[in-house]
């Protein structure tokens, strides 16, 4: 199993999957393969997935959102790592997912958890609402992501391996500049003990061997401690990691008195919903926010800051 586990791993990569993305595959074809007693998966067919996802669904109660990545990673499995034809596919059904309308604050309940936050979680929390970035594309920035003369944010690698550009705040220009001064302070005293070296995406670290250590390809967030790499044996710093931002924007809600279910995520919903607000074109903001297809953004227009689609209730004529 372990040498399956290798080949779904090298496959992952040359496809240049998020990391992310290649770890729950990963350990949703372990799972798979562990439930059906270790058997190979080209003996196992569309019986035995259907078998495997009504264990999630059921005994596990996952969320539709996890079985069908489940299936994904399965599908991933047979058609890109075993070469497999699927004539079972068609019998196989996704589970069907809920529409949920977002959870958005009001431009003053935003301030008020961000009157709560200070340091780098201000400073990320401020580019998810002010950028309307998603949180690992705030943490995974690269100071050569940041234009200060054109205000503007170059999202590389976002959802679906896509770049985009978006604004960057002028209210965060000073604040950004003054933090990577001590970031960039930070690297020159990693680089006098042999650290300052970061992770480089795809082939590049191959390709520009050096350049790791080049201060333009560091992280804007960097995380607060070095590691060592297993790989390579070098000595890195990482950026944030996701969970302390995860848990400072929630801690900020609560400490705000918000009692709506707030997460980092909210803040990107709010951007959104406040540029309709404010009259722009639902096009431009699709741009912005990086979706494939408009009607992911047009979820937002039933957010307004007017209840019910904007209907006047009839108790209110009373």
């Amino acid at each position: 199993m372990s040498q399956l586990l290798e080949e779904v791993s090298r496959a992952i990569e040359a496809r240049h999957y998020s990391p992310k993305t290649g770890q729950a595959y990963t350990r949703w074809i372990h799972r798979f393969i562990l439930f059906h007693g270790k058997r190979h998966p080209k003996d196992l067919g569309g019986r035995e997935v259907s078998k495997f996802l009504s264990y999630l669904a059921t005994d596990c109660q996952v969320a539709a959102s996890t079985q069908n990545q489940a299936l994904s990673a399965i599908l991933f499995l047979y058609k890109e790592v075993l070469d497999i034809e699927l004539p079972w596919m068609d019998d196989i059904v996704r589970a069907k997912q809920p529409v949920r309308v977002p959870t958005v604050l009001s431009e003053r309940e935003v301030e008020m958890v961000m009157n709560q936050l200070q340091g780098p979680s201000w400073l990320v929390a401020s580019l998810l609402y002010g950028s309307g970035l998603r949180l690992m594309e705030g943490l995974r920035l690269r100071v050569h992501d940041l234009d200060f003369s054109r205000c503007e944010v170059v999202v590389r690698r976002g959802k679906g391996q896509k770049d985009r550009r978006t604004m960057l705040p002028k209210r965060l220009l000073g604040p950004l500049q003054n933090h990577l001064r001590v970031v960039r302070r930070q690297h020159m005293v990693d680089l006098k003990v042999g650290a300052g070296i970061v992770e480089m995406p795809g082939s590049l670290a191959q390709k520009y061997p050096y350049a790791n250590r080049e201060w333009s390809w560091q992280w804007v967030f960097p995380a607060t401690r070095r590691y060592r790499d297993q790989k390579t044996g070098e000595l890195r710093r990482h950026h944030l990691h996701e969970t302390v931002i995860q848990r400072n924007v929630k801690t900020a809600a609560r400490e705000a008195g918000i009692t709506k279910r707030v997460t980092s995520h909210t803040l990107r919903h709010s951007f959104a919903t406040h540029l309709l607000e404010g009259g722009y074109d639902i096009r431009t903001i699709q741009e912005l926010l990086g979706h494939s297809d408009l009607a992911s953004t047009m979820i937002y227009t039933h957010v307004l800051n007017k209840g019910g689609r904007g209907v006047r209730s009839p108790l209110d004529k009373l």
